[in-house]
């Protein structure tokens, strides 16, 4: 079953096209990974299927709920109900500062979800548990390290209890050491059948993590296929011109 469904997605910004024609599909259980070089449009893509950005054309639909039909949004029931089941992990936490770890995790519990207080807390309590944070609940994120913030926006997250996860480069703002704290969480929901779509330029997690890899560049989708296929032997030259060039970065840093 196909959780997330795009056809024939268009976006531009004024004059400037950043999606051109993009379609795919996500299925049920499927971590699939989006690479390609900055500006191509993957975090565009995230933001227009996650209904932070309006969509010029297309269709997208979440989990058999039509977000948008031929260009054409929902009516509001509908798009809400679709947009409850999509979870977005931004690469800078997006945290309330001035809430704590508890109400940041609660808050949208409360007023979306409906949920009693209690009953929010618990299930924040349990994902703070998960992210290994259980003793972080009453912090302000100003007292947390990045790795840990970013934890705290995946608990955030999954606490709506989304059919979906995006992740937009979840590590890009941290250090080697705090993005294998991060790596390592999604591991662990890729282990557990979380369907995710992972906006990446780590390489050897997308091949380790991935079912599928989806390679963009100039709002196009190039080519795609299984991550380890992709990733060591790509038939588009773009492909392998990227990755060398992404991989002569790595052995300067």
């Amino acid at each position: 079953m196909d959780i997330v469904k795009v056809e024939n997605l268009y976006k531009s910004f004024g004059s400037l096209a950043v999606l051109k024609n993009i379609s795919f599909s996500v299925k049920q259980g499927e971590v699939a990974a989006v690479i390609g070089p900055s500006g191509s449009g993957k975090s565009t893509l995230l933001r227009c299927v996650a209904h932070l950005e309006t969509i010029d054309s297309g269709t997208i639909t979440i989990d058999g709920d039509f977000m948008a039909l031929n260009g054409v949004y929902s009516e509001a029931g509908i798009l809400r109900q679709a947009c409850l089941k999509v979870g977005l992990v931004f690469q800078n936490f997006n945290l309330f500062p001035h809430f704590s770890v508890m109400r940041n995790i609660t808050e949208a519990q409360v007023i979306v979800l409906k949920r009693s207080r209690a009953e929010a807390e618990g299930r924040a309590m349990d994902l703070l548990a998960k992210m290994g944070l259980s003793e972080k609940a009453g912090a302000y994120p100003c007292q947390l390290s990045g790795g840990q913030q970013q934890r705290v926006s995946i608990a955030r997250a999954l606490a709506l209890d989304p059919r979906v996860l995006f992740f937009d480069e979840p590590t890009s703002a941290l250090d080697p050491e705090l993005t294998a704290e991060i790596l390592r969480v999604i591991r662990r929901l890729a282990a557990e059948n979380m369907t995710m779509v992972i906006v990446t330029h780590e390489m050897a997690f997308a091949r380790e993590v991935a079912d599928r890899v989806l390679f963009m560049d100039d709002g196009v989708f190039i080519e795609e296929g299984p991550a380890a296929s992709v990733i060591d032997n790509p038939s588009a030259e773009r492909i392998k011109l990227f990755l060398q060039k992404l991989s002569g970065e790595n052995d300067e840093t």
